[in-house]
């Protein structure tokens, strides 16, 4: 076979599984967004089966052959071709390492967990879910003694996140953070400054959505290939050719529907950025969840947080809600949105305390996976990170421990990635001014589009080609850091906070 039709019939395979991939994707949004509550256990089996056909797709023996076939041929491949290859082969060993009935059960206990979790966090009721939660971690144990990492399976959680990254990478950057962040954090709290976030109240849902709809498709979001709706924990799923993203309204917590669908649309226009063609290749799949975590957090924090932002939008919001803004001036509703104070909810916390929250959430996952930390001791633990970090205690569990869905989702290692998707979005924000001058001016006449252009070529359109670090430095010409992100938390509250 020439080395053009084994790279065809590799391709062919490839979109194959990342179709059924979709298809289980569509059914965990659903799952989230319109089940009914008595068909859980159905949904269960459901995903079950269709994670098997799915694993079964990605790990076809032919796809193993024709890995083969083309290794021993490189040199007849394209550059493209030869990364479509090193990442499919990676991606084929992990898979064919783990057993089908693993990986049905896998998804069978996901979608249990995932409702014990809604259940029990409504009643604050840790100890009935602490099962599901200690199933779930039993089962990673499990998944990263598969895959060679039974004496490390934290290292494998983060990997598998975020490829080329460790446990002790992450515990190294976050470190130097915090040794920024926290005099940040203190000198912030200090001062007399006071930001009136709590004056805006009683923001009908109705005209929210009509904002968040107007805001995310000025900055870029295609909804011919997507929609919002709503769910008990925002999130973003799907390919590019069809994005489902959710968020969740409160009428007296205006900004929080609005921030979460612009950090969710930076997840989305990452996923419509990589070319449809090359959907289902490394080429047409995102790097990992830290680079994912860093297009959303970017939209959400740098651009949407700008002065620039909010003098194309304070105009609609307005027009939209007279009453509600009618004592409230220009710089006061400035100050809500980057309003600074710590809070026992991640989703709820503010630009500089939120990597506390993850640095928090890391801690604890790396004593789970060490033994040093039991599920049943995990709330006693986490209220006591809750105090050292944030200076608060949780008057229960669910605005504790079980506040998250990510556990209950076998989501091990992904807490990381909103920091680490803070610290590049950080340093990407330093490079593309840089290279783009007068964002702000763009931004205040509502063009995004020689930034999103910009984040299209240099992130979006590069696919897998690159493990997590080795993009940072591909792009910025620098390692990642967390220095960046000091530079601009200093930057842009201090002015604020520190003037």
């Amino acid at each position: 076979m020439s080395p053009t039709a084994a790279y065809a019939e590799l391709l062919a395979k490839l979109k194959r599984a990342h179709l059924l991939h979709t298809v289980n994707g569509i059914l965990g949004w659903d799952e989230q967004v319109n089940l009914p509550p008595d068909s859980a256990d159905l949904r269960a089996e459901q995903l079950a089966v269709v994670t098997e056909l799915e694993h079964a797709a990605a790990g076809d023996p032919r796809i193993g052959e024709l890995l083969d076939e083309l290794e021993s041929r490189q040199a007849d491949l394209s550059p493209d071709e030869r990364v479509v290859v090193k990442v499919a082969r990676r991606d084929y060993d992990r898979v064919v390492k783990l057993p089908p009935e693993f990986v049905k059960e896998r998804a069978r206990q996901g979608s249990l967990s995932y409702h014990a979790w809604a259940s029990c966090r409504e009643r604050s009721d840790f100890a009935g879910f602490a099962p599901f939660l200690q199933k779930q971690l039993d089962l990673a144990r499990k998944e990263a003694a598969y895959l060679g990492y039974d004496a490390a399976p934290y290292d494998y959680m983060i990997d598998r996140h975020d490829p080329g990254m460790t446990a002790g990478a992450v515990e190294a950057l976050f470190a130097e953070l915090k040794k920024g962040l926290v005099p940040l954090v203190r000198a912030i709290a200090a001062s007399p400054v006071e930001a009136h976030a709590e004056r805006l109240r009683g923001f009908p849902e109705a005209l929210q959505r009509t904002l968040l709809s107007e805001v995310t498709e000025r900055i870029g979001f295609n909804y011919r290939r997507g929609r919002m709706d709503v769910s008990l924990h925002p999130f973003c799923e799907g390919s590019g050719a069809d994005i489902r993203m959710t968020t969740r309204f409160d009428e007296d917590r205006p900004l929080d529907a609005l921030f979460s669908a612009i950090h969710e649309t930076g997840h989305g226009m990452y996923e419509q950025g990589m070319p449809l063609a090359l959907q289902g290749t490394p080429l047409g799949e995102a790097v990992g969840m830290g680079v994912h975590e860093s297009q959303s957090r970017f939209w959400e924090n740098q651009v949407a947080r700008s002065r620039g932002f909010w003098r194309c939008f304070e105009p609609r919001l307005r027009e939209l809600f007279p009453e509600q803004l009618r004592t409230v001036s220009s710089e006061q509703l400035y100050l809500a949105i980057n309003a600074v104070k710590p809070t026992l909810i991640r989703m709820d916390a503010d630009e500089v305390t939120y990597n506390l929250h993850i640095i928090l959430r890391f801690e604890l996952e790396k004593r789970l996976f060490a033994g040093s930390l039991a599920v049943a001791d995990l709330p006693a633990a986490w209220n006591a990170a809750a105090k050292e970090l944030l200076g608060l205690t949780p008057p229960d569990d669910r605005h504790g421990v079980l506040q998250d869905v990510h556990w209950a989702c076998g989501m091990f290692g992904y807490f990381p990635s909103y920091c680490l998707g803070n610290m590049i979005a950080s340093q990407l924000w330093e490079k593309v001014r840089g290279e783009v001058p007068g964002l702000e001016e763009d931004f205040a006449r509502g063009d995004f589009s020689r930034l999103l252009g910009w984040l299209r070529r240099n992130i979006h359109e590069q696919g897998r080609r690159y493990d997590t670090q080795e993009l940072v430095k591909v792009v910025t010409g620098a390692p990642l850091t967390p220095q960046p992100l000091l530079r601009y938390l200093r930057e842009r509250y201090g002015a604020l906070y520190l003037r």
